[in-house]
């Protein structure tokens, strides 16, 4: 899991959160209990959620922070840190 600040970067977002499920049903339940805590916990809810589990890439878009959830290879194919790198890692966790 990555949390980059892109801020000075992008006018997308100010964080983008990143992260790997090794399974669907593993990425379903991390993405119900994101949106489920965001909602309880700050009564925030997505305006947007892209993609499913089965496709390997999940997105969920609060506006100024946007959680990408993938499937380990396509995390590899996409390589948002790479592409987004000129970010500044805020956490990194393994």
């Amino acid at each position: 899991m990555v949390l980059l600040d892109i801020k000075d970067v992008s006018i997308l977002a100010d964080y983008f959160v990143i992260g790997s499920a090794s399974s669907e049903r593993q990425a379903k339940a991390i993405v119900e209990g994101i949106t489920a805590d965001t909602k309880k916990l700050l009564g925030a809810r997505p305006p947007r959620i892209e993609g499913e589990p089965s496709d390997g890439w999940v997105l969920i878009d609060y506006g100024s922070v946007v959680v990408h959830l993938f499937a380990p290879e396509a995390r590899r194919y996409y390589r948002l840190e790479e592409l987004w790198r000129g970010g500044r890692v805020v956490v990194r966790m393994q």
